[in-house]
């Protein structure tokens, strides 16, 4: 009787994908993390999960991701207020960042750069979708996060709760962002690439933080890579939207159709790109094989 039960759980750790080892090896420690293949696998599921969603779920889940932006945001400033070394002053705001981020994976909101990955991942994997309602899917995610940002930074200013330093340090961030609109037409190209390397980063915060199987991890590995692209001014469309309504609402040095034209476009253009070609289909191709059998679609 003991020996079956051992063999259903070793069959059930399997399926879950925990164990990497079985129970014959005892000098292994047992596997606390997804393989890149079920990583892509969960990736697909998720896609096919967002789409199937009724519309006004998909809106107010991407509003909900939206407000988390500019409250990743507001706290990236506020944990890096008055620091000079650059070092730590990079840390402290992209571990700000990083509150946002990790309240959208782990709520189950809808970001429209997550969902650059999760959709394409699902698409490169499957044969039956309908491109209105990936089209509407995407569309209400990125409208649903700009709604968000905006009602936050509203509900901030209003009440008055963040000092003048706070907008001092805002409006230092802000003219780093719009830093490439000095270039004219390089500068927008410019943009679009650094939003490639952006939704890349944040495409593997989203494979770390669905590798790992507790909140510690997904906390951690949401962080790693969003401090990255945040000390490396990379351009993230979700992430401007959340310092532009701050912005925009303060004493902007930038019109709103500035923001929009000459940042959030090329920016998403290049978000698209990143998060589809260098994380979905490059993960989706070099793992097809486990993926297809992941997914019963032999």
């Amino acid at each position: 009787m003991r020996d079956e039960n051992n063999t259903k759980q070793d069959r059930n750790e399997e399926e879950e994908g925990t164990a990497i080892e079985p129970r014959t090896n005892p000098d292994r420690p047992q596997r606390q993390f997804y393989i890149p293949s079920q990583i892509v696998s969960e990736f697909a599921e998720k896609g096919r999960e967002h789409l199937k969603k009724p519309f006004t779920s998909q809106f107010l889940l991407a509003i909900t991701a939206g407000a988390f932006m500019t409250f990743g945001a507001a706290f990236s400033i506020l944990l890096a207020l008055g620091v000079e070394a650059k070092g730590i002053y990079y840390l402290l705001s992209g571990f700000g960042f990083a509150a946002g981020y990790a309240m959208v994976f782990i709520s189950g909101s809808v970001l429209f750069t997550e969902a650059n990955v999760l959709v394409p991942t699902y698409l490169f994997n499957s044969f039956s979708y309908e491109r209105r309602s990936i089209l509407k899917f995407w569309l209400s995610a990125y409208i649903g996060n700009i709604v968000g940002a905006v009602l936050v930074a509203i509900a901030i200013k209003l009440s008055g709760s963040l000092s003048e330093p706070f907008y001092t340090e805002l409006s230092m961030y802000i003219e780093n962002k719009m830093k490439f609109l000095k270039h004219g037409t390089v500068g927008w190209f410019q943009i679009l690439l650094s939003g490639i390397l952006a939704n890349w980063l944040i495409g593997m915060a989203a494979f770390l933080t669905t590798a790992a199987r507790d909140i510690t991890g997904k906390i951690l590995g949401t962080a790693l890579p969003v401090i990255l692209f945040v000390a490396g001014n990379f351009q993230h469309s979700a992430a401007n939207m959340g310092y532009f309504s701050l912005g925009i609402l303060s004493k902007p040095d930038y019109t709103w159709y500035e923001f929009i034209f000459f940042n959030l476009i090329p920016a998403s253009i290049g978000n698209i790109i990143g998060g589809a070609i260098l994380v979905s289909l490059l993960f989706s191709y070099a793992y097809r094989e486990d993926i297809k059998e992941a997914l019963g679609n032999k």
